[in-house]
């Protein structure tokens, strides 16, 4: 099979859906790969390293997509690149469409194959192609906290952790999973007051016992949402509802009654964000400030940190592209939990929450690849 990634093109997006390790595993038994030229330099590899594994140098994105069965990437294809698609091809990559219906109307119009990453599942029920970038959005987002929260960038100017005689800043944490409990690590590490609010006990259990007194466990309800987060210093966002959009669990009237200077963080902001005064941002300019509370709201944090998050990335998705590139459609028939990342095929929704969200006509996925 021809296999092609390209440059991405998301303002301040450097990662890349391919390494040269890659390259060398997909070469190694008989795959043509393609890669754009320039592709991976963010991540700290040149074409040459793309080169000696066995890849083909190509000069535009129009060459990948113009000869690529399967096109591999990291974002979700931005709208010149949707437009390149074609009904027999597929892309394999985070889409994030429940809260992106433009994205969605062009990919049904593509007739491509459209495969996620954040909706493949595990026998174990978990996401595992998510999970590396939520471990990384999840210790990111207290950096980004304790960023916003200085002065010179509209917050508070408070010092997370505080110091002898100052008290640290309260953070709490909407959302006990991958993200909320990376968050929760950095959050702890750097001396903040930590409290994560989530409505499994289970979760706020296997959290109290890995981090004890450390942070603090509470069941999350409409009433004990709201005091935690009037009390806050730091908001982060950490829920999932998978391939859904996100719930908007902070209110409008929540974040006007905030301290002034406090700081909402919004990693769920792919899935169309958890806070009701959230907008996507980007890298070249983080955040806005709505009734005095900073909201950091980057759409790709994790491409804040390419060479790390690349290799993460790549780590989990490799032994996938190999079952793609080896048989194709075949891999999902095979395959319920890949099966699950199916989102768009031959023109149909064919993921739930997707079609839900959108009030488009859903397609059984093991049916409409027949």
């Amino acid at each position: 099979m021809i296999v092609g990634t390209p440059a991405e093109i998301k303002d301040s997006e450097r990662r890349v859906g391919l390494t040269a390790i890659g390259v060398r595993e997909l070469s190694a038994v008989g795959h043509i790969v393609i890669v754009e030229s320039g592709a991976g330099l963010g991540a700290g590899i040149s074409d040459s390293d793309y080169e000696n594994a066995g890849a083909k140098i190509v000069s535009s994105a129009a060459d990948v997509f113009g000869e690529a069965e399967l096109v591999v990437k990291v974002k979700e294809p931005q709208s010149v690149e949707r437009a390149m698609l074609r009904p027999d091809q597929m892309l394999f990559t985070f889409l994030h469409l429940a809260p992106d219906l433009p994205q969605t109307r062009e990919l049904i119009d593509s007739g491509a194959t459209a495969i996620a990453y954040e909706t493949v599942t595990s026998r174990r029920g978990g996401l595992p192609l998510l999970a590396p970038m939520s471990k990384v959005a999840g210790r990111i987002s207290i950096q980004a906290a304790a960023w916003s929260l200085e002065a010179t960038h509209g917050g508070s100017g408070m010092l997370l952790g505080g110091v002898p005689g100052v008290a640290p800043a309260k953070v709490v944490i909407i959302g006990g999973g991958v993200v909320g409990e990376n968050a929760a690590q950095i959050a702890i590490g750097m001396g903040a007051d930590v409290t994560i609010l989530d409505r499994d006990l289970d979760v706020l259990e296997h959290l109290s016992q890995r981090f004890g007194a450390a942070v603090r466990t509470i069941y999350s309800t409409t009433s004990t949402l709201e005091e935690y987060v009037l009390d806050a210093d730091v908001v982060v966002g950490a829920v999932l509802v998978r391939g859904a959009k996100a719930p908007r669990l902070v209110t409008a009237k929540m974040v006007a009654q905030m301290r002034q200077g406090s700081v909402l963080v919004d990693v769920a902001i792919d899935q169309g964000g958890a806070f009701e005064t959230s907008h996507a941002t980007t890298h070249s300019d983080p955040v806005y400030i709505v009734d005095g509370v900073v909201h950091y709201a980057v759409a790709n944090m994790p491409g804040a940190v390419p060479r790390t998050s690349t290799y993460a990335l790549t780590n989990a998705t490799l032994p996938y592209v190999l079952k793609l590139a080896a048989n194709g459609l075949d891999a999902l028939r095979a395959d319920d939990h890949f099966r699950a990342g199916l989102n768009v095929h031959a023109g149909a929704i064919t993921e739930p929450h997707v079609a839900a969200a959108h009030d488009l006509e859903y397609a059984d996925p093991a049916m409409a690849l027949g």
